[in-house]
């Protein structure tokens, strides 16, 4: 864990770097030699070679005793990284930010940070429109004693991913097991399956279809949410942006989860 502890402030600076790079130079000259379809399509590609910081705000409804809400604020910036003519490093950080009512009668409110989850792909050149990605996967303990798991986490993730004209579709996977923290918390071993399917139309607007399905290995249990999106690029000025909603359904889930919930993206893009 002591070595994890140094490198992660490393990497944190590199991907700032990045990120400050895109927001003081502008996305002005290259956003203008591609046409916002083109953004639109990049932006289906999870490993694409493309500077994103995409805000999804969920809302998630029905859960507990007391039909509990839940609001989540996950901030995904994806940073590339040139490694050679051949091969890219995409790094990929989820940070939720997380406010939930009371779920049962003497649980009260909680609101917070939870966990921080950073995938580090190695991808190839797609060849022929086919993409794939294989890195470690992290789980940062950084989230509050109610919202986070207190275990640091680690494992493989791996992507793969066909784009044939207008469509999009793969499946994006993991399975973090935790290795260290708190001894009186539950141990993280866990299973993240994504299938994805995109269409994106010569307006630059984008109908996607997902499952955030997770296994919990120590539970025996699944959670299965069908998402249902619509994004579209649009241009403020020289920034792209895209704006999209949706809407999410539990095929599966544990007792007293929720049974459905509501979704709004704004992805900021700054391309090469």
């Amino acid at each position: 864990m002591g070595s994890m502890t140094r490198v992660q402030p490393r990497l944190a600076g590199a991907v700032g770097w990045r990120l400050a790079c895109a927001l003081l130079v502008g996305p002005g000259v290259a956003a203008a030699q591609e046409s916002e379809e083109e953004l639109a399509k990049k932006l289906s590609n999870p490993v694409s070679s493309m500077i994103s910081v995409p805000l999804q705000w969920n809302y998630d409804c029905c859960y507990g005793p007391n039909d509990g809400q839940r609001l989540t604020l996950n901030v995904q910036p994806v940073v590339p990284f040139r490694l050679s003519d051949d091969w890219n490093l995409i790094v990929r950080t989820i940070m939720p930010i997380v406010y939930q009512g009371s779920p049962a009668p003497g649980v009260g409110a909680q609101s917070g940070v939870s966990d921080i989850t950073q995938s580090f792909f190695f991808a190839p050149e797609a060849k022929d429109g086919l993409t794939w990605a294989v890195g470690p996967v992290f789980l940062w303990p950084v989230g509050t004693e109610e919202l986070g798991t207190q275990k640091w986490g680690a494992g493989p993730t791996a992507l793969v991913l066909k784009q044939d004209g207008p469509a999009s579709f793969g499946l994006l996977a993991n399975h973090i097991w935790s290795y260290a923290g708190d001894e009186d918390r539950d141990d993280v071993n866990q299973t993240f399956l994504q299938p994805f399917y995109s269409y994106t139309t010569k307006s630059a607007t984008t109908y996607g279809l997902n499952l955030e399905s997770t296994y919990n290995w120590e539970t025996k249990t699944w959670s299965i949410p069908l998402n249902m999106t619509i994004t579209k690029v649009y241009k403020f000025g020289e920034q792209r942006v895209s704006i999209g909603a949706g809407a999410r359904v539990h095929l599966e889930d544990e007792p007293g989860a929720p049974e459905w919930g509501l979704r709004a993206i704004a992805t900021f893009l700054f391309p090469d």
